[in-house]
């Protein structure tokens, strides 16, 4: 499979290794290529102009307090936009898709502040209370691992990807059973940031290059206290995970999005199956889910490939590396993701207003009722931006 022409091998390492070492390292990521800062300057420029190409900082949510859920809900036919708003109703999603497949329905990532999961569990319950959700599942997950490799499986000499199935499945069962830090289940989730730390890092959510002193102006302080900020706390603190660089090195028209959640008899072949994904290029995101024998996986795959690997899960569960896997399709059109909610941490903690996110959520189904009467086709759209704070920005739709 040929990779799309606006992008070359070089461009690939250097995709890869910004999201390794952050966009702010030009210069050394440069010199480690041996190609002039400048040139790889004029590269990602060309690159932004040509191709959907993204940074954002991923944060660490179990330091700052924030406990991860991965939600999966079948749509009640009929309602599927519905649902799709539905779940933003919650101040604190971070993404939220359609999905299809066997059943249209909706997947939604939020953060959770810690001790407000029952709370949160009453909302998804109350979503299928008012008959626009069923099946809701809820999964509890560590932060997620981001997954940076763009130039594995890429040959540079024919310009092709070449998918080594096999080879993939030979190594899973070599792999050491140590899993990374932010795939280990937390033993507590304290807040290590403060007001100002939770500014700059929604900042870098947006765009990861953006630069102190333009941090600096919109807080209104100097550029000399966002870098302490960005050293001290930030780095220092562990409180970015990595960076995202996103872009579609297999090329949009022709690849497809999949969430998956997989499950394993033993944590040792859990541990060997995830680590066996942290350098493959059609993997974004490995999550694990708390308290149990599964992973959930955010991949990217070209679509001559995803049968493929379909057939490799199922070699897996016959030699008895994997249990079962379940996934949906992302609809690449309807997906959305926000920044931390930043706006609700004051004085050094999160406010969650449960109440306030059930009536909303009410309010939203009750006037999408009378919107469907009347025959108003864009009054969905229109009811549910009254109810969200457009301003902190997310940002894009994938």
């Amino acid at each position: 499979m040929k990779m799309p022409e606006e992008i070359d091998f070089l461009d690939l390492k250097t995709l890869e290794a910004l999201s390794v070492h952050g966009p702010r390292n030009i210069t050394h990521i440069a010199r480690k290529l041996g190609i002039p800062a400048e040139t790889m300057r004029k590269r990602l420029k060309r690159l932004g102009s040509q191709i959907f190409l993204k940074f954002h900082a991923n944060i660490y949510h179990t330091s700052l307090g924030l406990k991860k859920a991965v939600v999966f809900a079948e749509a009640v036919p009929g309602h599927e936009d519905l649902l799709f708003h539905s779940f933003k109703m919650n101040d604190f999603w971070i993404f939220v898709s359609r999905y299809y497949g066997m059943v249209e329905g909706c997947a939604g990532i939020y953060t959770i502040p810690v001790d407000h999961e029952e709370e949160f569990q009453q909302f998804l319950e109350e979503v299928r209370k008012m008959e626009v959700a069923k099946d809701v599942r809820v999964f509890w997950s560590t932060c997620f691992q981001a997954v940076h490799s763009k130039c594995n499986w890429y040959d540079p000499k024919s310009e092709t990807w070449d998918f080594k199935w096999d080879e993939w499945i030979e190594e899973i069962s070599t792999k050491e059973d140590e899993l990374p830090q932010t795939l280990i289940d937390p033993e507590d989730w304290p807040m290590k940031a403060e007001e100002m730390d939770i500014f700059i890092l929604k900042e870098l959510e947006k765009d990861a290059t953006v630069s102190f002193t333009d941090l600096a102006k919109m807080l209104g302080v100097s550029p000399q206290l966002v870098r302490y900020h960005w050293q001290k706390h930030l780095i220092k603190r562990n409180l970015i995970e990595s960076f995202d660089v996103s872009v579609f090195h297999f090329g949009r028209a022709a690849s497809d999005m999949f969430f998956f959640i997989l499950t394993f008899d033993t944590m040792e072949k859990l541990a060997q199956f995830a680590l066996s994904l942290l350098d493959k290029p059609f993997v974004r995101t490995v999550g694990k889910i708390l308290g149990k024998k599964a992973l959930y996986l955010h991949i990217y795959i070209p679509r001559s490939e995803f049968r493929k690997f379909i057939d490799s899960l199922s070699r897996l569960v016959r030699k008895g590396l994997l249990q079962r896997y379940w996934y949906a399709i992302q609809d690449l059109e309807k997906s959305s993701r926000q920044t931390i909610s930043y706006e609700y941490f004051k004085g050094g903690q999160w406010i969650y207003d449960h109440k306030r996110h059930i009536e909303n959520l009410r309010e939203l189904v009750k006037q999408t009722e009378s919107i469907n009467k009347q025959g108003d086709k864009k009054g969905l759209t229109r009811v549910t931006s009254q109810f969200l704070t457009l301003s902190k920005g997310l940002t894009e739709v994938h």
